[in-house]
Protein backbone atom coordinates (compact mmCIF):
# COMPACT_ATOMS: atom_id res chain seq x y z
CA UNK A 1 0.00 0.00 0.00
CA UNK A 2 1.25 3.47 -0.88
CA UNK A 3 0.90 6.73 1.01
CA UNK A 4 2.38 9.99 -0.27
CA UNK A 5 2.83 13.33 1.49
CA UNK A 6 3.53 16.42 -0.60
CA UNK A 7 4.36 19.95 0.54
CA UNK A 8 4.86 23.19 -1.38
CA UNK A 9 6.23 25.12 1.60
CA UNK A 10 9.47 26.86 0.62
CA UNK A 11 11.96 25.35 1.09
CA UNK A 12 9.97 22.15 0.54
CA UNK A 13 13.00 20.01 1.43
CA UNK A 14 12.25 20.84 5.09
CA UNK A 15 9.96 17.83 4.85
CA UNK A 16 13.05 15.63 5.02
CA UNK A 17 14.16 17.22 8.30
CA UNK A 18 10.70 16.80 9.80
CA UNK A 19 10.42 13.14 8.81
CA UNK A 20 14.05 12.40 9.76
CA UNK A 21 14.48 10.68 6.41
CA UNK A 22 17.00 12.01 3.86
CA UNK A 23 15.52 12.70 0.40
CA UNK A 24 18.55 11.21 -1.36
CA UNK A 25 18.17 7.79 0.26
CA UNK A 26 15.80 4.86 -0.02
CA UNK A 27 15.31 3.36 3.41
CA UNK A 28 13.76 -0.02 4.24
CA UNK A 29 12.33 -1.12 7.57
CA UNK A 30 11.57 -4.78 8.20
CA UNK A 31 8.46 -5.55 10.25
CA UNK A 32 6.89 -8.82 11.34
CA UNK A 33 4.20 -8.45 8.67
CA UNK A 34 6.32 -7.14 5.78
CA UNK A 35 8.61 -4.32 4.65
CA UNK A 36 8.10 -0.56 4.85
CA UNK A 37 10.07 1.57 2.40
CA UNK A 38 10.48 5.35 2.53
CA UNK A 39 11.59 7.23 -0.58
CA UNK A 40 11.11 10.61 -2.26
CA UNK A 41 9.63 10.60 -5.79
CA UNK A 42 10.43 14.33 -5.98
CA UNK A 43 12.54 16.67 -3.89
CA UNK A 44 13.00 20.33 -4.72
CA UNK A 45 12.89 23.74 -3.13
CA UNK A 46 9.32 24.38 -4.28
CA UNK A 47 7.81 20.92 -4.07
CA UNK A 48 8.76 17.78 -2.15
CA UNK A 49 6.98 14.42 -1.88
CA UNK A 50 7.72 11.64 0.60
CA UNK A 51 6.29 8.18 0.00
CA UNK A 52 5.71 5.28 2.39
CA UNK A 53 5.34 1.96 0.58
CA UNK A 54 4.20 -1.01 2.62
CA UNK A 55 4.64 -4.48 1.16
CA UNK A 56 2.82 -7.02 3.29
CA UNK A 57 3.95 -10.62 3.49
CA UNK A 58 0.64 -12.54 3.85
CA UNK A 59 2.37 -15.71 5.04
CA UNK A 60 4.29 -13.85 7.73
CA UNK A 61 1.06 -12.12 8.74
CA UNK A 62 -0.79 -15.42 9.16
CA UNK A 63 2.11 -17.00 11.03
CA UNK A 64 2.40 -14.04 13.40
CA UNK A 65 -1.31 -13.79 14.06
CA UNK A 66 -2.84 -17.19 13.52
CA UNK A 67 -6.55 -17.39 14.28
CA UNK A 68 -6.77 -13.67 14.99
CA UNK A 69 -6.11 -12.91 11.34
CA UNK A 70 -8.81 -10.75 9.67
CA UNK A 71 -11.55 -12.84 8.07
CA UNK A 72 -9.74 -15.94 9.30
CA UNK A 73 -11.61 -18.51 7.24
CA UNK A 74 -10.35 -17.06 3.96
CA UNK A 75 -7.57 -14.66 4.84
CA UNK A 76 -4.83 -17.29 4.75
CA UNK A 77 -5.56 -17.91 1.08
CA UNK A 78 -7.23 -14.76 -0.29
CA UNK A 79 -6.07 -11.61 1.49
CA UNK A 80 -6.47 -8.03 0.30
CA UNK A 81 -4.01 -6.76 2.92
CA UNK A 82 -1.00 -6.66 0.57
CA UNK A 83 -2.86 -4.06 -1.50
CA UNK A 84 -4.89 -2.13 1.06
CA UNK A 85 -3.64 -2.47 4.62
CA UNK A 86 -5.01 0.28 6.81
CA UNK A 87 -4.16 -0.98 10.29
CA UNK A 88 -0.86 -2.36 9.03
CA UNK A 89 -0.03 0.92 7.34
CA UNK A 90 -0.87 2.82 10.53
CA UNK A 91 1.55 0.61 12.50
CA UNK A 92 4.28 1.09 9.91
CA UNK A 93 3.69 4.84 9.83
CA UNK A 94 3.77 4.99 13.62
CA UNK A 95 7.09 3.13 13.80
CA UNK A 96 8.90 4.67 10.84
CA UNK A 97 7.91 8.25 11.65
CA UNK A 98 7.87 7.94 15.45
CA UNK A 99 10.02 11.02 16.08
CA UNK A 100 8.06 13.10 13.55
CA UNK A 101 4.77 12.13 15.22
CA UNK A 102 6.18 13.34 18.54
CA UNK A 103 6.94 16.75 16.98
CA UNK A 104 10.71 16.64 17.53
CA UNK A 105 13.48 17.76 15.19
CA UNK A 106 16.98 18.24 16.65
CA UNK A 107 18.44 19.67 13.45
CA UNK A 108 15.72 22.30 13.05
CA UNK A 109 13.83 22.55 16.36
CA UNK A 110 11.64 25.40 15.11
CA UNK A 111 10.13 23.37 12.26
CA UNK A 112 7.72 20.98 14.04
CA UNK A 113 5.63 23.82 15.44
CA UNK A 114 4.95 25.40 12.05
CA UNK A 115 1.85 24.48 10.03
CA UNK A 116 2.69 23.68 6.43
CA UNK A 117 0.64 23.04 3.27
CA UNK A 118 0.25 19.29 2.86
CA UNK A 119 -1.43 16.98 0.39
CA UNK A 120 -1.77 13.34 1.42
CA UNK A 121 -2.86 10.67 -1.03
CA UNK A 122 -3.91 7.05 -0.46
CA UNK A 123 -4.96 5.32 -3.68
CA UNK A 124 -6.66 2.29 -2.08
CA UNK A 125 -8.01 2.53 1.42
CA UNK A 126 -10.48 0.13 3.10
CA UNK A 127 -13.37 2.21 4.38
CA UNK A 128 -16.34 0.54 6.06
CA UNK A 129 -18.79 3.40 5.76
CA UNK A 130 -17.88 4.65 2.31
CA UNK A 131 -16.51 8.02 1.21
CA UNK A 132 -18.98 9.83 3.49
CA UNK A 133 -17.32 8.37 6.58
CA UNK A 134 -13.89 9.54 5.43
CA UNK A 135 -15.28 13.07 5.11
CA UNK A 136 -16.91 12.90 8.55
CA UNK A 137 -13.66 11.84 10.18
CA UNK A 138 -11.14 14.14 8.50
CA UNK A 139 -13.10 17.29 7.67
CA UNK A 140 -13.61 18.40 11.32
CA UNK A 141 -9.81 18.36 11.68
CA UNK A 142 -9.37 21.06 9.05
CA UNK A 143 -8.72 18.87 6.03
CA UNK A 144 -10.25 19.39 2.60
CA UNK A 145 -11.31 15.84 1.77
CA UNK A 146 -11.70 14.19 -1.61
CA UNK A 147 -12.89 10.61 -1.22
CA UNK A 148 -14.02 8.48 -4.15
CA UNK A 149 -15.32 4.94 -4.04
CA UNK A 150 -13.24 2.44 -6.00
CA UNK A 151 -15.45 0.37 -8.34
CA UNK A 152 -15.32 -3.40 -8.04
CA UNK A 153 -14.41 -3.56 -11.73
CA UNK A 154 -14.26 -0.53 -14.00
CA UNK A 155 -15.14 -2.78 -16.91
CA UNK A 156 -18.41 -3.79 -15.21
CA UNK A 157 -19.88 -0.67 -13.60
CA UNK A 158 -23.12 -2.52 -12.87
CA UNK A 159 -21.25 -4.48 -10.21
CA UNK A 160 -21.14 -1.33 -8.09
CA UNK A 161 -18.47 -0.01 -5.76
CA UNK A 162 -16.05 -1.87 -3.54
CA UNK A 163 -15.45 -1.02 0.11
CA UNK A 164 -12.30 0.88 -0.85
CA UNK A 165 -11.84 4.61 -1.44
CA UNK A 166 -9.25 6.81 -3.09
CA UNK A 167 -8.50 9.45 -0.48
CA UNK A 168 -6.84 12.84 -0.89
CA UNK A 169 -6.41 15.20 2.07
CA UNK A 170 -5.34 18.82 1.64
CA UNK A 171 -4.69 21.36 4.36
CA UNK A 172 -2.23 23.54 6.22
CA UNK A 173 -1.38 21.68 9.42
CA UNK A 174 1.57 20.66 11.54
CA UNK A 175 3.15 17.51 10.14
CA UNK A 176 3.03 15.84 13.59
CA UNK A 177 -0.73 16.44 13.73
CA UNK A 178 -1.22 15.07 10.21
CA UNK A 179 0.69 11.88 11.06
CA UNK A 180 -1.28 11.38 14.28
CA UNK A 181 -4.58 11.90 12.45
CA UNK A 182 -3.59 9.14 10.02
CA UNK A 183 -2.24 6.88 12.76
CA UNK A 184 -5.61 6.89 14.56
CA UNK A 185 -8.08 7.18 11.71
CA UNK A 186 -6.70 4.68 9.16
CA UNK A 187 -7.61 1.65 11.31
CA UNK A 188 -10.88 3.35 12.24
CA UNK A 189 -11.87 3.58 8.56
CA UNK A 190 -10.83 -0.03 8.06
CA UNK A 191 -12.73 -1.06 11.21
CA UNK A 192 -10.25 -3.83 11.84
CA UNK A 193 -6.80 -4.43 13.26
CA UNK A 194 -4.37 -7.17 12.42
CA UNK A 195 -3.18 -7.59 16.00
CA UNK A 196 -4.66 -8.27 19.43
CA UNK A 197 -6.05 -5.16 21.13
CA UNK A 198 -4.55 -4.93 24.61
CA UNK A 199 -5.05 -2.24 27.31
CA UNK A 200 -1.88 -0.45 26.15
CA UNK A 201 -3.86 0.57 23.05
CA UNK A 202 -5.50 3.18 25.28
CA UNK A 203 -2.09 4.78 25.87
CA UNK A 204 -1.41 4.86 22.14
CA UNK A 205 -4.78 6.42 21.42
CA UNK A 206 -4.43 9.06 24.14
CA UNK A 207 -0.95 10.07 22.99
CA UNK A 208 -1.93 10.29 19.32
CA UNK A 209 -5.30 11.92 20.03
CA UNK A 210 -4.19 14.56 22.51
CA UNK A 211 -5.47 17.99 21.56
CA UNK A 212 -7.95 16.90 18.87
CA UNK A 213 -9.74 13.64 19.61
CA UNK A 214 -11.85 14.64 22.62
CA UNK A 215 -13.45 17.50 20.73
CA UNK A 216 -14.06 15.49 17.55
CA UNK A 217 -17.79 15.16 16.72
CA UNK A 218 -17.26 11.46 15.92
CA UNK A 219 -15.08 10.67 18.91
CA UNK A 220 -17.41 7.90 20.09
CA UNK A 221 -17.19 6.07 16.79
CA UNK A 222 -13.42 6.64 16.61
CA UNK A 223 -12.79 5.22 20.07
CA UNK A 224 -15.08 2.25 19.60
CA UNK A 225 -13.54 1.22 16.30
CA UNK A 226 -9.95 1.94 17.29
CA UNK A 227 -10.32 -0.11 20.47
CA UNK A 228 -12.18 -2.97 18.80
CA UNK A 229 -15.51 -2.15 20.47
CA UNK A 230 -14.09 -2.95 23.88
CA UNK A 231 -16.31 -0.60 25.85
CA UNK A 232 -14.25 -0.61 29.04
CA UNK A 233 -11.18 0.52 27.12
CA UNK A 234 -13.17 3.21 25.30
CA UNK A 235 -14.51 4.60 28.58
CA UNK A 236 -10.98 4.65 30.02
CA UNK A 237 -9.66 6.47 26.98
CA UNK A 238 -12.44 9.06 27.17
CA UNK A 239 -11.72 9.75 30.83
CA UNK A 240 -7.97 10.01 30.15
CA UNK A 241 -8.51 12.52 27.35
CA UNK A 242 -10.84 14.57 29.54
CA UNK A 243 -8.16 14.71 32.24
CA UNK A 244 -5.83 16.36 29.71
CA UNK A 245 -8.13 19.37 29.81
CA UNK A 246 -10.06 18.91 26.57
CA UNK A 247 -13.45 19.49 28.21
CA UNK A 248 -16.35 20.02 25.83
CA UNK A 249 -18.69 22.91 26.61
CA UNK A 250 -22.11 23.69 25.22
CA UNK A 251 -21.55 26.01 22.26
CA UNK A 252 -24.87 27.85 22.43
CA UNK A 253 -25.61 27.48 26.12
CA UNK A 254 -22.38 27.88 28.13
CA UNK A 255 -22.30 26.54 31.66
CA UNK A 256 -23.18 29.10 34.31
CA UNK A 257 -20.68 29.85 37.05
CA UNK A 258 -22.92 29.97 40.13
CA UNK A 259 -20.69 32.46 41.98
CA UNK A 260 -20.51 34.72 38.98
CA UNK A 261 -24.26 34.40 38.48
CA UNK A 262 -24.86 35.48 42.07
CA UNK A 263 -22.65 38.53 41.58
CA UNK A 264 -24.44 39.42 38.34
CA UNK A 265 -27.81 39.12 40.10
CA UNK A 266 -26.73 41.55 42.81
CA UNK A 267 -25.45 43.97 40.20
CA UNK A 268 -28.69 43.67 38.22
CA UNK A 269 -30.75 44.35 41.33
CA UNK A 270 -28.69 47.46 42.12
CA UNK A 271 -29.07 48.72 38.54
CA UNK A 272 -32.83 48.12 38.66
CA UNK A 273 -33.12 50.04 41.94
CA UNK A 274 -31.19 52.98 40.48
CA UNK A 275 -33.36 53.01 37.35
CA UNK A 276 -36.53 52.94 39.45
CA UNK A 277 -35.26 55.86 41.57
CA UNK A 278 -34.76 57.90 38.41
CA UNK A 279 -38.19 57.00 37.09
CA UNK A 280 -36.87 54.78 34.32
CA UNK A 281 -38.05 51.30 33.44
CA UNK A 282 -35.37 48.81 34.53
CA UNK A 283 -33.77 46.74 31.80
CA UNK A 284 -34.93 43.14 31.90
CA UNK A 285 -32.03 40.77 31.21
CA UNK A 286 -33.25 37.45 29.77
CA UNK A 287 -32.16 34.30 31.55
CA UNK A 288 -29.90 31.85 29.77
CA UNK A 289 -31.70 28.77 28.45
CA UNK A 290 -29.70 26.38 30.63
CA UNK A 291 -30.83 28.33 33.72
CA UNK A 292 -34.47 28.26 32.60
CA UNK A 293 -34.22 24.57 31.89
CA UNK A 294 -32.84 23.84 35.33
CA UNK A 295 -35.56 25.96 36.94
CA UNK A 296 -38.24 24.13 34.95
CA UNK A 297 -36.92 20.77 36.13
CA UNK A 298 -36.80 21.93 39.77
CA UNK A 299 -40.33 23.34 39.58
CA UNK A 300 -41.66 20.12 38.07
CA UNK A 301 -39.94 17.96 40.69
CA UNK A 302 -41.55 20.02 43.45
CA UNK A 303 -44.97 19.77 41.79
CA UNK A 304 -44.58 15.98 41.67
CA UNK A 305 -43.74 15.86 45.38
CA UNK A 306 -40.39 14.12 44.86
CA UNK A 307 -38.03 14.06 47.84
CA UNK A 308 -35.26 11.84 46.44
CA UNK A 309 -33.82 12.66 43.01
CA UNK A 310 -31.23 10.99 40.77
CA UNK A 311 -29.52 13.21 38.17
CA UNK A 312 -28.40 10.88 35.37
CA UNK A 313 -25.57 12.37 33.31
CA UNK A 314 -25.03 15.04 35.97
CA UNK A 315 -21.98 16.58 34.26
CA UNK A 316 -20.37 19.26 36.41
CA UNK A 317 -23.16 19.22 38.99
CA UNK A 318 -25.25 22.34 38.27
CA UNK A 319 -28.58 20.59 38.84
CA UNK A 320 -27.20 18.62 41.79
CA UNK A 321 -26.17 21.88 43.46
CA UNK A 322 -29.58 23.41 42.86
CA UNK A 323 -31.29 20.34 44.37
CA UNK A 324 -29.08 20.44 47.46
CA UNK A 325 -30.00 24.11 47.94
CA UNK A 326 -33.61 23.04 48.54
CA UNK A 327 -34.01 21.11 51.84
CA UNK A 328 -37.17 19.35 50.62
CA UNK A 329 -34.92 17.05 48.54
CA UNK A 330 -33.71 14.76 51.29
CA UNK A 331 -31.63 12.51 49.01
CA UNK A 332 -29.76 13.72 45.93
CA UNK A 333 -27.52 11.61 43.68
CA UNK A 334 -25.54 12.45 40.58
CA UNK A 335 -24.15 9.90 38.14
CA UNK A 336 -21.91 10.52 35.12
CA UNK A 337 -19.72 8.39 32.87
CA UNK A 338 -16.88 10.93 33.06
CA UNK A 339 -14.60 10.74 36.10
CA UNK A 340 -13.29 14.18 35.21
CA UNK A 341 -16.80 15.69 35.19
CA UNK A 342 -17.45 14.23 38.65
CA UNK A 343 -14.16 15.65 39.93
CA UNK A 344 -15.15 19.09 38.66
CA UNK A 345 -18.62 18.67 40.18
CA UNK A 346 -17.12 17.85 43.57
CA UNK A 347 -14.93 20.93 43.37
CA UNK A 348 -17.78 23.24 42.30
CA UNK A 349 -20.02 21.88 45.04
CA UNK A 350 -17.18 22.45 47.55
CA UNK A 351 -17.57 18.88 48.72
CA UNK A 352 -14.56 19.13 51.02
CA UNK A 353 -16.13 22.05 52.91
CA UNK A 354 -19.78 21.03 52.71
CA UNK A 355 -21.62 20.86 56.07
CA UNK A 356 -22.15 17.33 57.32
CA UNK A 357 -25.94 17.66 57.19
CA UNK A 358 -25.88 18.57 53.52
CA UNK A 359 -23.11 16.09 52.67
CA UNK A 360 -25.23 13.28 54.13
CA UNK A 361 -27.91 13.99 51.52
CA UNK A 362 -25.50 13.71 48.53
CA UNK A 363 -24.11 10.80 46.55
CA UNK A 364 -21.88 11.14 43.47
CA UNK A 365 -20.81 8.09 41.50
CA UNK A 366 -19.50 7.04 38.10
CA UNK A 367 -21.57 4.83 35.84
CA UNK A 368 -22.99 4.34 32.36
CA UNK A 369 -26.62 4.67 31.40
CA UNK A 370 -26.51 1.61 29.16
CA UNK A 371 -25.64 -0.85 31.94
CA UNK A 372 -27.90 -2.01 34.76
CA UNK A 373 -26.77 -0.74 38.15
CA UNK A 374 -28.31 -1.36 41.58
CA UNK A 375 -27.30 2.15 42.67
CA UNK A 376 -29.95 3.62 40.34
CA UNK A 377 -32.88 2.12 42.26
CA UNK A 378 -34.87 3.59 45.13
CA UNK A 379 -35.41 7.21 44.02
CA UNK A 380 -38.69 9.07 43.64
CA UNK A 381 -37.53 10.72 40.43
CA UNK A 382 -34.73 10.48 37.86
CA UNK A 383 -33.69 13.32 35.57
CA UNK A 384 -32.16 13.02 32.10
CA UNK A 385 -31.46 16.68 31.36
CA UNK A 386 -29.95 17.12 27.87
CA UNK A 387 -28.57 13.58 27.93
CA UNK A 388 -30.37 11.32 25.46
CA UNK A 389 -29.17 13.24 22.40
CA UNK A 390 -25.58 12.28 23.35
CA UNK A 391 -26.42 8.56 23.07
CA UNK A 392 -25.98 6.70 19.79
CA UNK A 393 -29.48 5.77 18.53
CA UNK A 394 -28.78 2.00 18.52
CA UNK A 395 -27.99 2.24 22.26
CA UNK A 396 -31.14 4.11 23.26
CA UNK A 397 -32.93 0.80 23.82
CA UNK A 398 -30.34 -0.13 26.46
CA UNK A 399 -30.82 3.24 28.18
CA UNK A 400 -34.60 2.77 28.16
CA UNK A 401 -34.27 -0.66 29.76
CA UNK A 402 -31.86 0.59 32.44
CA UNK A 403 -33.87 3.67 33.45
CA UNK A 404 -37.50 2.66 32.85
CA UNK A 405 -37.17 -1.12 33.15
CA UNK A 406 -34.71 -1.68 36.00
CA UNK A 407 -34.34 1.55 38.02
CA UNK A 408 -38.09 2.28 37.65
CA UNK A 409 -38.44 5.52 39.65
CA UNK A 410 -41.94 6.87 40.15
CA UNK A 411 -41.15 9.79 37.84
CA UNK A 412 -38.64 10.39 35.02
CA UNK A 413 -37.98 13.83 33.56
CA UNK A 414 -36.35 13.99 30.12
CA UNK A 415 -35.31 17.22 28.40
CA UNK A 416 -33.81 17.40 24.92
CA UNK A 417 -33.32 20.06 22.20
CA UNK A 418 -36.14 20.78 19.76
CA UNK A 419 -34.46 20.73 16.35
CA UNK A 420 -37.29 22.77 14.86
CA UNK A 421 -36.06 25.75 16.90
CA UNK A 422 -32.50 25.61 15.51
CA UNK A 423 -33.11 28.13 12.68
CA UNK A 424 -33.71 30.76 15.38
CA UNK A 425 -29.99 30.58 16.25
CA UNK A 426 -28.44 32.95 13.72
CA UNK A 427 -24.99 31.39 13.39
CA UNK A 428 -25.88 27.74 13.95
CA UNK A 429 -25.16 25.20 11.23
CA UNK A 430 -25.96 21.57 11.92
CA UNK A 431 -26.75 20.33 15.42
CA UNK A 432 -26.43 22.45 18.54
CA UNK A 433 -23.46 20.57 19.95
CA UNK A 434 -20.67 18.67 18.28
CA UNK A 435 -21.26 15.63 20.52
CA UNK A 436 -24.99 15.34 19.74
CA UNK A 437 -25.83 12.13 17.91
CA UNK A 438 -29.28 13.42 16.93
CA UNK A 439 -31.81 16.12 17.72
CA UNK A 440 -35.55 15.48 17.53
CA UNK A 441 -38.53 17.47 16.36
CA UNK A 442 -41.50 17.75 18.71
CA UNK A 443 -43.29 14.97 16.84
CA UNK A 444 -40.25 12.67 16.96
CA UNK A 445 -39.76 13.24 20.69
CA UNK A 446 -43.46 12.67 21.37
CA UNK A 447 -43.41 9.42 19.38
CA UNK A 448 -40.35 8.13 21.26
CA UNK A 449 -41.68 9.16 24.66
CA UNK A 450 -45.12 7.65 24.04
CA UNK A 451 -43.62 4.36 22.93
CA UNK A 452 -41.31 4.16 25.95
CA UNK A 453 -44.17 5.03 28.32
CA UNK A 454 -46.33 2.30 26.80
CA UNK A 455 -43.54 -0.28 26.89
CA UNK A 456 -42.69 0.25 30.56
CA UNK A 457 -45.98 1.16 32.19
CA UNK A 458 -45.68 4.94 32.40
CA UNK A 459 -47.83 7.88 31.34
CA UNK A 460 -46.14 10.91 29.77
CA UNK A 461 -46.99 14.59 29.49
CA UNK A 462 -45.02 17.31 27.72
CA UNK A 463 -43.88 20.78 28.76
CA UNK A 464 -42.15 23.54 26.79
CA UNK A 465 -38.94 25.02 28.20
CA UNK A 466 -37.95 28.50 27.10
CA UNK A 467 -39.90 30.86 24.89
CA UNK A 468 -42.56 28.88 23.03
CA UNK A 469 -42.30 30.15 19.46
CA UNK A 470 -45.71 29.90 17.71
CA UNK A 471 -44.06 28.60 14.53
CA UNK A 472 -41.28 26.28 15.69
CA UNK A 473 -42.06 25.63 19.34
CA UNK A 474 -39.73 25.98 22.37
CA UNK A 475 -35.93 25.59 22.23
CA UNK A 476 -36.12 22.71 24.73
CA UNK A 477 -38.83 20.08 25.12
CA UNK A 478 -39.48 18.15 28.31
CA UNK A 479 -41.28 14.87 28.82
CA UNK A 480 -42.58 14.04 32.31
CA UNK A 481 -43.09 10.28 32.82
CA UNK A 482 -45.14 8.98 35.76
CA UNK A 483 -45.39 5.29 36.64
Amino acid sequence: MLLTMTTTAVPATDLGFLLHKHPDRVQEFDRSFGTATVFYPESGEERCTAALLLEVDPIALVRSRGKNSPDFSLSQYVNDRPYAASSLLAVALGDVFRTARAGRCKARPELPGRPMPLEIRLPALPCRGGPELAVRLFEPLGWAVEARAVPLDEGFPEWGDSRYVRLTLSGTVRLADALNHLYVLLPVLDDGKHYWIAPDEVDKLVRAGEGWLYGHPERGLIMRRYLGRRWALARTALARLAELGDETEEQLEPAVDEDAAAGETAADEAAAAEAEAQGEAPEVKPKALNVRRREAVLETLEELGATSVLDLGCGQGELVGALLARPRFARVAGMDVSAMALTIAARKLRLDRMPDSKRARLTLFQGALTYTDKRLSGYDAAVLMEVIEHVDPPRLAALELVVFGHARPQHVLVTTPNIEYNPRYEFLTGLRHRDHRFEWSRAEFAAWASRVAGDYGYQVTFKPVGDDDPEVGPPTQMGVFTR
